[in-house]
C-alpha cells in the first residue's frame, strides 16, 4: 500500500512507516486479518494512536469506526502510550486481602500514578490485573517480566527504582 504521504505523529518514526506498510500489504488480502495487523502495528509503535488506526483502516479498506471498535474492544490493544516499564498489580482476592491496594497507593503517591495511567516521562505504566496465578505469593506485582511476590508497600519504591 505504501502511500506517498505518511501522516505525522511524534511517536511514529520514519523507520516505522515501512514496517507498518509491509504489515498492511502482507495482510490486506487476508480475510479477518485486522487483529493481526493491529497487534503487529502496536508491536512496532508501542500503542495505537488514532492516526494509525485511520491509516490501517484506509490500507485494509475498512471503515475507521470498525477498526476503532476492534481496537477498543480487546484489552490487548492500547490507544494510549505505555511506559517503558509496565507494572501489573494483581487485584485478585488473595492479593487484595494481603494488601495490594496499599502497594498501589504507595506507587500512586511516589510516582503520581493511578491504575491505568502512564507517567508523563513514560517511565512506568500501572495496570491492575484480575489474577496473575501466583496467589501463594500474594500480594504480587509483575514489572515487565519480573515477578515480585509478598510485596510490602514500604519495599515498593526500592523495587521500582531498579527500573529506569
Amino acid at each position: 500500500m505504501a502511500m506517498d504521504h505518511h501522516p505525522e505523529h511524534p511517536d511514529i518514526t520514519a523507520e516505522m512507516w515501512p514496517r507498518i506498510d509491509t504489515i498492511i500489504d502482507e495482510n490486506s488480502a487476508v480475510p479477518g486479518s485486522l487483529i493481526t495487523v493491529l497487534r503487529l502495528c502496536q508491536d512496532t509503535v508501542g500503542y495505537l494512536p488514532p492516526i494509525l488506526l485511520d491509516y490501517i483502516a484506509q490500507g485494509l479498506g475498512l471503515a475507521s469506526s470498525q477498526v476503532f471498535g476492534v481496537a477498543t474492544f480487546y484489552s490487548l490493544f492500547s490507544l494510549k502510550p505505555k511506559g517503558r516499564n509496565i507494572i501489573k498489580a494483581c487485584t485478585g482476592t488473595a492479593c487484595y486481602v494481603k494488601g495490594i491496594k496499599e502497594v498501589m497507593n504507595h506507587i500512586g503517591n511516589k510516582y503520581g500514578l493511578s491504575e491505568g495511567e502512564t507517567m508523563e516521562d513514560r517511565r512506568f505504566t500501572l495496570e491492575g490485573v484480575r489474577c496473575l496465578g501466583a496467589c501463594g505469593l500474594a500480594p504480587v506485582m509483575i514489572v515487565n517480566e519480573d515477578i515480585h511476590g509478598n510485596v510490602d508497600p514500604k519495599d515498593v519504591t526500592g523495587i521500582l527504582e531498579e527500573y529506569q
